[in-house]
C-alpha cells in the first residue's frame, strides 16, 4: 500500500457534493489510497480533476433533481465525452441508467446506459449487509480481490437486466459484475472512462479499499 500511496499522491479526485451522498466517508476512503481528495460542486474543479466520484443515497428522483441543480448532469456528460474518468456509487450508479421507477413513478436518468432501476425482487427489502459478487474476466476494478470478497450493500432498487449492445467490434464491451438478492442484479460496471458500483466500497473494509485503489490507479 505504501508504493500505491506514493504513486497515487499525484492524483486529484473530486467527490461531487450535490447534497445526496456520504461525501465524508468517500473522502476518507479515497484519501487512504494516497490521492488528493476534495469535496466540492465547483464546476472547474470537477471538470479538471483526474477522477470524479459521484456518490448517492436516497431516492432516484431526488438525486437526479439535486444533480441537475448542481449542473452535475452536464459535468458528467462533458467529462465522459472527453474520456475523463467518472465513478458512481450506489444511487450515484443508478442515475447513470436511462430511468428509475419508484412507487410507479418514472424519472429520467443520465442515460449513459440503457435500462431501468426498479424495485428489488426479494422477500427481504432493503438489501442491507454484506454480499459476494460475480466478476467478469479481465476486470480492473476487482483486480487482486478474491472471488469470495464481500461488499456492503444498502439498497431497495437495482437494475436486473443489462441490455447495452456494442455494435463496433473495435470497442471493448462493458464489463458487468452481478450479485444476487432474490434475483440477480447489476452490482458494478466498467465501461471505458465510466465505472460504477451498487455497493458502497467506502464501507466495505479492505476489499473496498483495494477496489478504490484500483480505480485511482487507472487515473
Amino acid at each position: 500500500m505504501e508504493l500505491s500511496a506514493a504513486k497515487n499522491a499525484s492524483k486529484k479526485v473530486v467527490v461531487f457534493d450535490y447534497g445526496f451522498g456520504n461525501v465524508r466517508s468517500a473522502e476518507r476512503a479515497l484519501a487512504r489510497t494516497g490521492a488528493e481528495v476534495e469535496i466540492t460542486r465547483d464546476y472547474d474543479k470537477a471538470m479538471n480533476a483526474d477522477g470524479l466520484l459521484v456518490p448517492g443515497v436516497g431516492a432516484f428522483a431526488a438525486c437526479m433533481q439535486g444533480l441537475k441543480e448542481a449542473r452535475g448532469d452536464w459535468i458528467v456528460g462533458r467529462r465522459l465525452a472527453g474520456g475523463r474518468p467518472v465513478m458512481g456509487i450506489c444511487v450515484g450508479m443508478q442515475i447513470l441508467f436511462a430511468r428509475g421507477i419508484e412507487h410507479g413513478v418514472e424519472t429520467e436518468g443520465l442515460d449513459e446506459w440503457p435500462g431501468s432501476v426498479e424495485p428489488l425482487q426479494a422477500e427481504i427489502v432493503p438489501h442491507m449487509g454484506w454480499n459476494t459478487v460475480d466478476t467478469p474476466a479481465g476486470s480492473q476494478l476487482f483486480a487482486g480481490l478474491d472471488a469470495d470478497a464481500r461488499f456492503y450493500f444498502v439498497h431497495s432498487y437495482a437494475v436486473h437486466d443489462w441490455s447495452l449492445e456494442v455494435v463496433n467490434p473495435a470497442m471493448r464491451a462493458p464489463l458487468v459484475t452481478w450479485s444476487t438478492h432474490g434475483k440477480p442484479f447489476v452490482a458494478a460496471v466498467e465501461n471505458g472512462a465510466l465505472w460504477a458500483t451498487q455497493f458502497h466500497p467506502e464501507k466495505s473494509g479492505d476489499a473496498g479499499a483495494q477496489l478504490l485503489n484500483n480505480w485511482i490507479g487507472t487515473l
